[in-house]
C-alpha cells in the first residue's frame, strides 16, 4: 500500500499544472482582444482548447487533492493502525488509480487532430477469399467498438467479395476523440486460423489493410480540378440495407495526380454519393498537404506499406494458439475472441502512452 501511494504521488509531477495554468491565461488574453471574433472559425478553436485546458486542469486538481487525502490516511495508519480503516483505503486507493489511468488517455489525445471525427477504411489484401472474409471481421470488429463506446458511424461504401467477405468498405465515425483513439489502426493486419472455406482444415494466413483519415471542416480549402478526376458510377451493393439504391447510383472517383480512389454509395442519388465522394477525396488531399507543410507524415499518416507477408501492425492468431499481439507496443492478449467483438481499447491506450 505505502508503495502504490508513493507512485500516485509522483501522478502530479507527470503533468505540468503550472504549464497548464499558463496556457490557460494566455488562450483567456485572447478573448479579450477586441478582434477576437473576427475570424469566427479561429475563435471557436481557441475557445474549444480553452475549455479543454481548463477541463484538464479542474480534473488534475481533483485528482492531487484525493492524492493528498490519501497520503494523509496512510500516515495516520502508521502512527495509529486500524485494520477497517486500511481496508476502505485500499479500495478507494484502486478506484482513483482507476481514475487517473482514465485522465491520463484523456491528457494524451492532444494531437491537431485527434478530437475529429474519422474515416475508416478497410481493405482486403493477400489471401483472395480468406482475406475478404478478414476484412469483413475487422469491419465487425470496429462497428462493434463504436456501439461499446457509443460512437454514431454511417457506411459509406460497402463493396461485397466475390464468394464472401468484403473487398472493401468505408466508414464515417462521429465521436469526441474518434481519430484521436483509431489513428493508431492505420497497417496492416495479419490473421491466422484453420480456413473455414479449405476442405482439409489447413491453415491460412490472411491480410487487411486500414486507413483512417481525420474528418475535417466543411470549409477547408482544397482545390479539385475537374480534369484531375476519372469518375465511374456502378450500382450499389452491400449490407446497407433500405437505405442502399440498388440502381446505378455509387460513385467512384479516382483523383488521377496522387491515384487515391474514393468511393460512396451510401446516399440515395448519384449526385449526393458524388458529393459525399468528393468530401472524403478534399479530406484525404487536405491531410496530405498538412503533412507536407508540418512534415508530420510518419506521425499522423505512417509509412505506405504492402498488405502482405512482413507488413503487418498486429496479429490475430487463432491456430495453433490463441493471441493478438501489436508489433509496435508489444500489447498482447490470448482472448482474441474479445478483441474481434470490439475489446480494441487495450490495444489503443498502450499506443497513446508508448
Amino acid at each position: 500500500m505505502k508503495n502504490r501511494i508513493k507512485r500516485l504521488i509522483t501522478f502530479g509531477g507527470y503533468f505540468d499544472l503550472d504549464n497548464k495554468e499558463k496556457v490557460i491565461f494566455e488562450l483567456s488574453k485572447q478573448l479579450e482582444d477586441k478582434d477576437f471574433w473576427n475570424d469566427r472559425k479561429q475563435a471557436e478553436r481557441v475557445i474549444d482548447k480553452l475549455n479543454k485546458e481548463k477541463k484538464l486542469v479542474n480534473e488534475l486538481s481533483k485528482l492531487k487533492k484525493q492524492i493528498q487525502e490519501k497520503k494523509e490516511i496512510l500516515e495516520f495508519l502508521w502512527e495509529s493502525p486500524d485494520k477497517e480503516l486500511e481496508e476502505i483505503l485500499i479500495i478507494e486507493t484502486e478506484a482513483l488509480v482507476s481514475s487517473i489511468s482514465k485522465f491520463e488517455i484523456l491528457s494524451l489525445l492532444g494531437g491537431p487532430y485527434d478530437k475529429n471525427n474519422c474515416i475508416l477504411e478497410i481493405h482486403s489484401g493477400a489471401g483472395g477469399t480468406e482475406a475478404c472474409d478478414w476484412a469483413l471481421m475487422l469491419y465487425r470488429m470496429y462497428t462493434r467498438w463504436c456501439e461499446k463506446k457509443g460512437y454514431k458511424y454511417e457506411v459509406i461504401d460497402y463493396q461485397d467479395g466475390e464468394e464472401t467477405g468484403i473487398k472493401s468498405s468505408s466508414i464515417l465515425i462521429k465521436g469526441e476523440y474518434v481519430f484521436g483513439y483509431l489513428k493508431c489502426e492505420k497497417g496492416v493486419h495479419r490473421l491466422i486460423r484453420l480456413s473455414p472455406f479449405d476442405s482439409n482444415n489447413k491453415r491460412h494466413t490472411s491480410f487487411a489493410s486500414v486507413d483512417i483519415t481525420p474528418e475535417f471542416e466543411d470549409d477547408i480549402n482544397i482545390e479539385v480540378k475537374e480534369e484531375d478526376l476519372k469518375i465511374d458510377v456502378y450500382r450499389s451493393s452491400g449490407a446497407g440495407g433500405q437505405s442502399v439504391n440498388t440502381t446505378d447510383s455509387a460513385v467512384r472517383i479516382t483523383h488521377l495526380p496522387t491515384g487515391i480512389v474514393v468511393t460512396c454509395q451510401n446516399e440515395r442519388s448519384q449526385l449526393q454519393n458524388k458529393e459525399r465522394a468528393l468530401k472524403t477525396l478534399k479530406n484525404k488531399l487536405y491531410l496530405i498537404e498538412m503533412e507536407k507543410q508540418q512534415e508530420k507524415i510518419k506521425e499522423i499518416k505512417g509509412n505506405k506499406k504492402e498488405i502482405n507477408f512482413g507488413s503487418q501492425i498486429r496479429s490475430y492468431v487463432m491456430h495453433p494458439y490463441s493471441m493478438v499481439k501489436d508489433h509496435r507496443t508489444n500489447h498482447e492478449t490470448s482472448d482474441v475472441n474479445k478483441v474481434l467483438d470490439g475489446g480494441l481499447d487495450g490495444f489503443l491506450e498502450s499506443y497513446l502512452k508508448r
